[in-house]
Parts: C-alpha cells; structure tokens; sequence
C-alpha cells in the first residue's frame, strides 16, 4: 500500500481553516450572548418555557418577550414556529426589521 504524505503547507490550510470556523461559531456565539438576537418578538402572554428550541433555534424568553439568534428560514417561518410553541405573537422582527400585520395575521394562524 503506498504511503501518502502531506506537505506542510496543506497542515497549515487545514489548521487556517480549522482557526476561522472556530472563530465564526464563537462570534456568532458572544453576539447572541451580548444581547445581539436577531430574532425578537413579544407574544401576548407570558411564555410556557424560558428557553425552548423552534425551528432550530434556541428561544430565550422572559414574560412575553423572547429573542433567538438567527436561523436559516424566513422570517414569517420562524414566526409561525414560535406561535405554535409558545403561543399567539403580537410582533415580530428579524434582523431589525418588522413583520407587517398581514405577516403577523399569517404567523399566528399556521398550526
């Protein structure tokens, strides 16, 4: 059987590449900590859990008001998600930006 050996400079990219995905999973980790959610929202009575997952994400919430870190759907998805696990949601917003009423009327009625 042969015997492979890899150049140093391959064990550098590896370790280069290793270094940056750690990096990115630990800023996206400091930012939701610190306070950076990108998902807020209020519902209209206090949530059944603290923390709880939907759709992927993990929810912190405290009374009615909730925040996650950002998931892969869209945001009317993630909503719909949180009603269904914690109840009616009176707003929401994604990234800064709010769902508008006829979005909102849409992510309470999906079950």
């Amino acid at each position: 059987m042969p015997d492979f050996k890899l150049s140093p400079r391959t064990h550098n990219f590896a370790l280069a590449g290793a270094a940056l995905i750690g990096g990115l999973a630990f800023a996206s980790t400091a930012a939701t900590a610190a306070g950076g959610a990108y998902y807020r929202a209020e519902l209209a009575s206090p949530a059944p859990e603290a923390r709880f997952v939907a759709r992927d994400v993990v929810w912190a919430c405290a009374d009615a008001g909730c925040s996650a870190g950002q998931g892969t759907s869209r945001p009317l998805i993630m909503c719909s998600a949180l009603a269904r696990k914690a109840g009616p949601v009176t707003s929401f917003t994604a990234g800064g930006k709010a769902l508008d009423a006829d979005d909102l009327a849409r992510c309470n009625a999906a079950k």
